[in-house]
């Protein structure tokens, strides 16, 4: 393969390291982790390395990412963890495995394409827990199980939550025992057992190393803890993890002494932003071909501790190189680790090169 700019180079085995510890913490725990892919774009070596080291259930939230992971081969269990879309319901029961829902009509919509097809598709249920965003409302959950418990082809395996995401609440042992509760009221009155009680994501792992998730819990949805190594509560590293699983190379178009501070009267950006500046005086700065149409340029960091991302436009990126461990200069490839929504860029924009290291 020829290598080129920007880039973003895979590290398998590190990702297999952080799925090895992430995965033996919740199996200890009774819990099964769903592995989710969506921020790599269902990468065929991340997939491959999540199946070898025991994945038993990988987890998207595009069609098309499902749709890539079967033509590896994959045998694991699917699981579509956005809300189906009900232009797609024919495509959600033939690629997903099971489906994240928060809608009775579109469970019977589920219901009605899996008939067609002579398939049966599993659903786990969404409450919405106080993170407004999706998920029912506690007080209409019996009525939109029992509604659902009957429909042909369907079956409705369980609940589940999500934290941590929109809102940014923070899940607790009393979340996870108000979902348990939910579940026993749900089960007696239908008789559905319900078995599968999605606790939530990588936000739930300080719960679950403090010991306060209530037995009962037992399937998350792991993402972020895995591929990056954080905890998604604070961005600090999760332990017995790594953080160099990911990095997005880019290369120097412009090196050049300049100012720190923009010369003439200012309006917005071009992004209809209006940046403040810090009067550092003369200063080394490097341009790089990469932007915000590939990364978001506010969550990369230098692999280099020396240089500073100051900022971006949609084709370029500048940094600070005054203080660069090596002398940069036009030609230069500059690596830097990306955190979650730049990783979800980049493994998304077509400009950049995918690269698996070994």
């Amino acid at each position: 393969m020829t290598l080129f700019t920007p880039r973003l180079e895979i590290f398998p085995a590190r990702i297999q390291e952080n799925a090895r510890s992430v995965i033996g913490l919740c199996r200890s725990h009774g819990i099964k982790v769903a592995c989710v892919t969506k921020v790599v774009s269902a990468h065929p070596a991340v997939v491959k390395a999540l199946e070898a080291v025991g994945a038993e259930m990988l987890a998207d939230s595009r069609l098309e990412n499902l749709k890539a992971i079967r033509e590896t081969g994959s045998k694991l269990p699917l699981m579509l963890l956005r809300i189906p879309t009900p232009s797609r319901l024919g495509e959600v029961v033939e690629l997903a495995d099971i489906s994240l829902n928060s809608s009775l009509e579109t469970i019977r919509g589920l219901s009605n394409a899996a008939r067609k097809t002579g398939k049966r598709h599993q659903v786990i249920i969404m409450v919405d827990l106080g993170d407004l965003r999706e998920g029912i409302w506690p007080d209409h959950v019996l009525e939109v199980v029992s509604g659902a418990a009957n429909l042909p082809n369907i079956d409705v395996i369980g609940l589940g939550c999500n934290l941590a995401c929109y809102g940014g609440v923070i899940p607790t042992t009393d979340k996870m025992q108000m979902l348990l509760d939910l579940q026993a009221k749900c089960s007696q009155i239908t008789g559905l057992p319900l078995d599968v009680i999605s606790g939530g994501n990588s936000a739930n792992l300080p719960l679950l190393a403090a010991g306060g998730i209530p037995a009962g819990i037992n399937q998350l949805r792991i993402g972020e803890a895995i591929q990056l190594g954080r905890n998604v509560l604070d961005r600090s590293p999760w332990p017995g993890t790594r953080q160099d699983t990911y990095r997005v190379v880019a290369e120097v178009v412009e090196m050049e002494v300049k100012p720190s501070v923009p010369i003439g009267s200012r309006g917005q950006d071009a992004f209809g932003g209006t940046p403040e500046f810090t009067d550092h005086g003369l200063r080394k700065r490097a341009i790089c071909n990469i932007g915000r149409q590939d990364v978001v340029v506010d969550n990369i960091e230098p692999v280099d501790t020396g240089m500073i991302v100051l900022g971006g436009s949609s084709d370029h990126l500048i940094v600070d190189v005054h203080e660069a461990a090596e002398p940069i200069h036009v030609g230069s490839e500059i690596a830097f680790y990306p955190g979650y929504s730049a990783l979800l860029a980049a493994s998304t924009s077509a400009y950049v090169q995918k690269v698996v290291v070994d």
